[in-house]
């Protein structure tokens, strides 16, 4: 028997999991016919590679050897296949557009600009909540670009295996409904908001923790914080059960108005990633970043109160 990736994947998972009865779970076998493999693997390699007994599995000498050979061979196999697949799914990639995107205002403008300047080019979107899962996919060779935010300073997702560049920075902005008391304030301070519920859209990344730490700095801890989509959102603001917490670009919306905090406690970036040895990157990133760019600003004119409270801040708004 000629040894296969299959043989060191398996003497990995033997190793992971320190038993055959667990290793066997994890590989959806039956234990027999693991204990099978294994001495095939062990007669095909000249000797023992686990030392097995009621505790469990410890791999001897020469399995150690194995997995130091595996860890190294596994991984190498993978990062080729990936290569591979992010090769083949290039072809043709100057004539379409693969844009992945978490659900925020900017993916429909960069769309509408995209496809406006490239009639005859392909222009598809994937979104998902996980920006962990769009950076992979642009890894994989799926997606050419990757249109994310994240919170405050946070890095975002593989930063050494992709490209991101900033496009904007916005502060985090409250939704209130136009009825509430503080509706007519022009600045609105964390503090005055301890008492309410809150709700915003879910994400990976750090913002609930930085929400969270920018409350008690304000001196409470958040009653309630509902978590649903951008439509749910508005409308527990709508009927007064929540304050929104929402970006700035957020545009006016039946029932609802947007304020600033005052100091800025919370902060967004907006960020296009691609791979840098993908057909996509060079000339048509900076295409798709200068359009990205263009989405953003336009954005940031359709909601009045954040154009001008811009100009009063100037570290904000739109990244050159």
């Amino acid at each position: 028997m000629e040894l296969e990736l299959r043989h060191l994947r398996t003497v990995r998972a033997i190793a992971d999991t320190g038993s055959l009865t667990k290793a066997a779970a994890a590989l959806g076998l039956a234990q027999p016919a693991l204990s099978a493999q294994l001495r095939r693997i062990e007669k095909a390699l000249g000797g023992v590679l686990f030392d097995r007994d009621h505790t469990g599995a410890r791999a001897t000498p020469l399995g150690e050897l194995v997995l130091d050979r595996a860890r190294v061979v596994l991984p190498a196999v993978s990062e080729l296949q990936a290569e591979a697949v992010r090769f083949a799914n290039a072809t043709g990639a100057l004539d379409r557009f693969r844009l992945g995107g978490t659900h925020g205002p900017l993916l429909g403008g960069l769309v509408d600009r995209m496809a406006a300047a490239h009639p005859s080019a392909q222009v598809s979107t994937y979104t998902s909540w996980s920006v962990g899962e769009i950076a992979s996919l642009v890894i994989d060779g799926r997606l050419d670009f990757a249109l994310i935010g994240t919170c405050g300073e946070s890095p975002p997702p593989l930063p050494d295996r992709l490209v991101w560049e900033v496009v904007g920075v916005d502060p985090v902005f409250v939704m209130l409904p136009e009825r509430h008391p503080l509706a007519g304030e022009a600045e609105l301070d964390l503090a005055a908001l301890a008492y309410e519920g809150w709700a915003d859209v879910p994400g990976e990344g750090c913002f609930a923790d930085c929400f969270t730490a920018a409350c008690a700095r304000a001196g409470f801890a958040p009653v309630s914080v509902f978590e649903t989509d951008t439509a749910s959102v508005v409308h527990l603001v709508q009927v007064g059960r929540a304050i929104g917490l929402c970006r700035a670009t957020f545009p006016p919306t039946p029932g609802v108005v947007t304020r600033p905090l005052a100091g800025a406690p919370l902060s967004w970036r907006h960020l296009v990633g691609w791979h840098p040895h993908s057909p996509a990157a060079d000339a048509t990133a900076r295409t798709v970043t200068g359009a990205t760019r263009a989405a953003y600003t336009e954005a940031v004119s359709r909601s009045p109160v954040y154009a001008r409270w811009l100009g009063e801040h100037p570290r904000f708004g739109t990244v050159a």
